[in-house]
């Protein structure tokens, strides 16, 4: 069985994975090192990049400045629109590789854009990290320390928290500490196991 989990930016997704993993020792694969994975120097993908936006959008050692593109396809929904039409196939099959090498009862599937790129159709269930917006906000530009309009720019191209709400079968909310997230990830963990051993939920 392959688990969907996804939040908003700022949402806590990372912190909830790491506990499937560590505390239960679930496969997880996570779309957004794919994402990396597939621009690294030398390949393909990158020299498309490249070719459309400029060597502004590289680092000094050549590997993609991710900031610097952001910034540009954030300002332009026709850009943004262009970089998912290359880049969601390419993560998508390396994806599919990770996913089918899971030797844990079940395999965790993160990504931030699970809905909007039709990633929730590689899986069986969807989880869903919610928070209030506000907390978003709060937590990521303490985080990754930018402004605010720019945490609301990424936000306005995700799903709503409405619509990912509608596409959940389970919602951590994490408002509150880690302890009452794990606690939650716990719970969701055994239940997970009583429904491949065929208990009903």
């Amino acid at each position: 069985m392959i688990i969907g989990l996804t939040g908003g930016i700022g949402s806590g997704k990372s912190a909830a994975a790491d506990r499937f993993a560590e505390a239960h020792g679930i496969h997880v694969v996570d779309a957004d090192m794919k994402s990396r994975v597939v621009v690294e120097p030398g390949k393909p993908a990158l020299k498309h990049i490249v070719d459309r936006f400029g060597d502004e959008v590289l680092l000094p050692d050549g590997s993609l400045n991710r900031p610097a593109l952001r910034e540009v396809v954030f300002r332009d929904p026709t850009q943004r629109l262009w970089l998912e039409e290359l880049l969601h196939p390419l993560i998508r099959e390396e994806t599919l590789n990770d996913l089918a090498s899971a030797q844990s009862p079940y395999a965790l599937l993160v990504s931030p854009l699970l809905i909007e790129s039709g990633q929730h159709r590689m899986t069986q269930r969807v989880i869903v990290v919610d928070v209030p917006e506000s907390i978003q906000l709060a937590r990521t530009a303490a985080r990754d320390q930018v402004q605010l309009d720019q945490i609301r720019a990424i936000m306005e191209a995700q799903a709503t928290r409405d619509d990912r709400l509608r596409q959940a079968h389970d919602v951590l909310t994490n408002d509150g500490d880690l302890a009452a997230l794990h606690a939650q990830v716990d719970a969701l963990h055994e239940r997970y196991l009583a429904l491949l051993s065929g208990d009903t939920l």
